[in-house]
This record gives structure tokens, C-alpha cells and sequence, in this order.
């Protein structure tokens, strides 16, 4: 059984730790810290020359729901483009109606965009009102893997339906389990489940390099401290990718 272990990162310097740490590949990002947003064209030209891995760029206009409007779908159809000009391996996509179902005439737009390149349907499959039409309708547009935490906190917690998507995937399309995934989870996730492919930040928090520090200004949303910084951990993601090297054995 082959296994692929992808590593969210929102930095050049967290791409650069996910190969260290022997990561198949990276779903480039932007705001990880918010779920995360579409990265620039120069971060993902930066990750692309400072790494071998492959890369599937997540577009999200804004932070919040996934119902957009027409402009945010224009500057989604756009960005699909433009990373798929700049040689992007993938895309990871996602656009529902209000009342939860799949925007198929908008998804279906984009998958065109994309013209062949891998696609991933993010985590709004994981707030979708029915997740089994969902996963069917992603196989019919094309969509080559859902990203899913199966509809709870944590992978772990969705442990269940992530099974029963697995089953009814049936190899059409891959499971990419996410959320909570860790070096502590992944082997008893992939027994239990029976999914091959595993989503994980690996994240550390590191102090920030600044020794003067302006205190009680926020620059965003209140709560979050300006003096920490977020990156992949390489040692936690090479524990991961061991387990899974394990596994195959």
C-alpha cells in the first residue's frame, strides 16, 4: 500500500522544513493561521526553486464562509489560471450554494481552468450539507482527491465517516484525511480508516525575533499575539512520514 503524506504550509521556510522532513508534497498557502488564504505568485516561485516537492496551491479569496460572490469567483477562476501557468501540480478548490450543497456550475468552471492539472476539494466538503452526494459529485466533475476531516474537529473525531468515504470512494477518488493529524495519530488513523493519503501542518510556534515590542496594538484579529510566528516543524513531520514508510513495509 503506498501512502502520501502532504504538508500545509503558509511560508517558504515551512515548504522548505516539509521536504526535510520527507514529505511527499505541500499545499502551499497563504493566513494558515485563519484557515488559510491563496498565497502571492512569488511565494509559490520561491518554494518552487528552493524545493523538489510537489505543490497544490489552496485559493480562498477571504476568510469566512464559501459561498461567493462574483467577484471573489472571478479572482478564484483567475488565480486557478495563474498557478496553473506558473507549473502549480494541483489546485485545492472549493465553492457552495447557501443552502450547502455544491456550486457545480461554478466548481464546474474552474475545473475546466485547471485544464488537467491535479484537483483537491477543500475542507468545505467538511461543511457541505451531505457529504456522500458531495463525494459523487466531485467524481463527476473531475476532481481527483477531497480533503476531509469527515465533518468534525479532527480527523480522529470523523474517524468514522472518513471509513464510509473511503468505501464509497472505492478508489475513484483519494480520501485525503486532515485536521488533527499528527505523528501520534497517523498509524492508528490508517488502520482504522483505511486511508492512504494524510493532510498535517506539523506546526511549531516560535517566539518572534523582535526585542522591542509595541504591545496592546493588534494588527488582526484580537486574541493572537503579533510576537509569534508559525512554521512547520521538520522533526515532526519526518516522525510522521516514518510511520507511513512503516506502513508500507
Amino acid at each position: 500500500m503506498s501512502y502520501i503524506l502532504e504538508v500545509c504550509a503558509d511560508s517558504v521556510q515551512s515548504a522548505v522544513a516539509a521536504q526535510e522532513g520527507g514529505a511527499d508534497r505541500v499545499e502551499l498557502c497563504s493566513a494558515l493561521v485563519i484557515g488559510g488564504l491563496s498565497p502571492s505568485a512569488a511565494m509559490f516561485r520561491q518554494v518552487r526553486e528552493n524545493t523538489d516537492l510537489k505543490i497544490r496551491v489552496l485559493l480562498r479569496p477571504r476568510f469566512g464562509d464559501f459561498c461567493y460572490d462574483e467577484y471573489e469567483f472571478r479572482t478564484l477562476k483567475e488565480e486557478v489560471e495563474q498557478f496553473r501557468g506558473l507549473g502549480a501540480d494541483g489546485v485545492v478548490i472549493g465553492i457552495l450554494k447557501p443552502d450547502g450543497t455544491l456550486n457545480m456550475e461554478q466548481m464546474e468552471e474552474l475545473v475546466k481552468a485547471a485544464k488537467g492539472i491535479g484537483i483537491t476539494m477543500h475542507r468545505a466538503f467538511d461543511v457541505c450539507r451531505d457529504p456522500y452526494e458531495a463525494l459523487e459529485q466531485c467524481v463527476s466533475l473531475g476532481i481527483d482527491t477531497i480533503l476531509t476531516s469527515g465533518q468534525k474537529s479532527s480527523a480522529w473525531e470523523g474517524r468514522e465517516r472518513l471509513s464510509e468515504l473511503v468505501r464509497q470512494a472505492d478508489g475513484r477518488i483519494d480520501i485525503l484525511a486532515g485536521a488533527g493529524i499528527g505523528p501520534e495519530s497517523i498509524r492508528e488513523l490508517a488502520d482504522y480508516t483505511g486511508v492512504c493519503s494524510f493532510h498535517m501542518s506539523g506546526k511549531k510556534v516560535l517566539d518572534s525575533q523582535m526585542e522591542f515590542r509595541r504591545v496592546g496594538v493588534p494588527m488582526g484579529i484580537p486574541g493572537f499575539s503579533e510576537f509569534e510566528i508559525w512554521q512547520t516543524d521538520a522533526e515532526q513531520v519526518k516522525r510522521a512520514a516514518e510511520i507511513l514508510r512503516k506502513e508500507q513495509e
